[in-house]
């Protein structure tokens, strides 16, 4: 399994669904080697062995990635890529960059690389490199798997080096696609040709929903009869009720997640001040960071209501726990979110939830509050309705906390299991 972080070190969503996926797999009897570009040591290897990137020397004979890339049929894309940058942004980092690029990634016989395993400006290398790395250590380890699962497009190029290489089959897992993550207009067309490269290769297509399977099936051209829904779950496991001290009365609304285009933070605080205009003792709390947080906290300032708002910066591990231990409302705004595990942790800690319809979560959540993220008068309304009725807040809670209690990765992971299967059989 390829994959690009793993907790506690995480940037996000995808980092908690392989650490879920993994230990759902081991309790369905499926054993892992989850491989990583920059491994801390302090991963929980309970669930999987984890083999660090970094540590591996490239034991292919090739005086190139270009060379080694040319062996396993496809081509190295070298460029600086910022993911998580809004459109415009992206577009001016690249053209100012353009001219400090590299056009060789040498790696010799025997040499170690050291991965940041971040999303910095020199991902598209470390994605080249990884794709080396990755070849090396599936020629390792070939008589100790029978599938290769390749999370997200950062890992694919590495799926399809094993692939090739060894033979075995590859299943790569869509969390999210170019088109989910900006305007159409400025998609980065290097990373959509790994996507399609990756989706083309593999055996089978896991996606995290069947709004993200639509896309694949629609904008990649992808053979349907491949492509399979695996809803993504929640981890119960070794989550203690976690018990906070709130130093004011005010009831706390919750943003968490990337503040960036593609998680609707700025319907959030137009809603915010539509509440705050019909009620007072309510706070509002934008938990997370991204290229747009700056814009938001000057939309704050703009709409007055700086002083019932808070930025928190990013959270992560105990630190998510208390912030939805603080929360009365939990909001997913999202513009476009292939499926969304925040919601669903938010309701296992008992808080009533409002998503969008534009979320693979909504397929799954019947018990979840729906609104289409620019419809910001509705948002309101339901956020108000949460605050001023504890009647219709304990109903959400209790059944939303039911609700998500069946979702679970053991039963999400049986379906991987069967997945592979087919494959194998194949």
């Amino acid at each position: 399994m390829f994959g690009w972080e793993f907790p506690p070190h995480i940037a996000g969503g995808l980092g908690t669904a392989c650490y879920g996926i993994v230990k759902g797999l081991a309790y369905n009897g499926v054993e892992s080697i989850f491989v990583m570009p920059s491994a801390s040591g302090d991963e929980d290897q309970s669930a999987a062995r984890i083999i660090n990137a970094s540590d591996v020397a490239v034991d292919i004979v090739s005086n190139s990635v270009d060379d080694f890339l040319g062996k396993v049929k496809f081509v190295r894309v070298g460029s600086n890529l910022i993911p998580y940058a809004n459109p415009d942004e992206f577009y001016n980092i690249i053209e100012a960059q353009k001219h400090f690029q590299t056009t060789g990634v040498e790696i010799q016989y025997g040499q170690k690389y050291k991965f940041s395993g971040k999303y910095g400006s020199n991902l598209m290398e470390e994605v080249a490199r990884y794709a080396m790395v990755g070849g090396t250590i599936a020629m390792q380890h070939k008589d100790e798997f029978d599938v290769i699962h390749a999370h997200d497009w950062l890992t694919y190029l590495a799926g399809i080096a094993a692939k090739e290489l060894t033979g075995k089959p590859l299943v790569v897992h869509v969390h999210a696609t170019s088109y989910d993550r900006g305007d159409e207009n400025h998609i980065d067309t290097r990373v959509l040709d790994i996507e399609t490269r990756g989706m083309m290769a593999a055996d089978r297509v896991v996606t995290v929903s069947d709004l993200t399977k639509n896309i694949v099936i629609n904008r990649y051209h992808i053979d349907p009869a491949k492509v399979v829904t695996v809803h993504n779950a929640v981890d119960f496991s070794g989550r203690d009720d976690i018990t906070v001290e709130r130093g004011i009365k005010d009831k706390v609304v919750t943003f968490l997640g990337r503040i960036t285009f593609q998680k609707g933070p700025e319907y959030f605080v137009e809603a915010a001040a539509k509440v705050l205009k019909r009620t007072s003792g309510v706070r509002f709390v934008m938990a997370g960071s991204g290229d747009m947080m700056n814009r938001c906290i000057s939309h704050v300032a703009r709409l007055g209501i700086a002083d019932k708002f808070h930025f928190t910066g990013f959270l992560r591990g105990a630190d998510v726990q208390k912030m939805f231990a603080l929360s009365d409302v939990y909001i997913m705004p999202s513009v476009s979110e292939p499926f969304g595990i925040s919601p669903l942790e938010a309701m296992r800690c008992g808080v009533p939830s409002i998503i969008s319809y534009q979320s693979g979560a909504a397929e799954v959540l019947k018990y979840a509050f729906k609104v289409d993220f620019w419809d910001v008068d509705a948002m309101a309304d339901d956020i108000y309705a949460l605050l001023k009725y504890p009647a219709l807040a304990k109903f959400a809670a209790e059944k939303g906390y039911d609700e998500v209690n069946t979702l679970k990765w053991n039963v999400a992971t049986a379906k991987l299991k069967a997945v592979y299967e087919s494959v194998l059989n194949k």
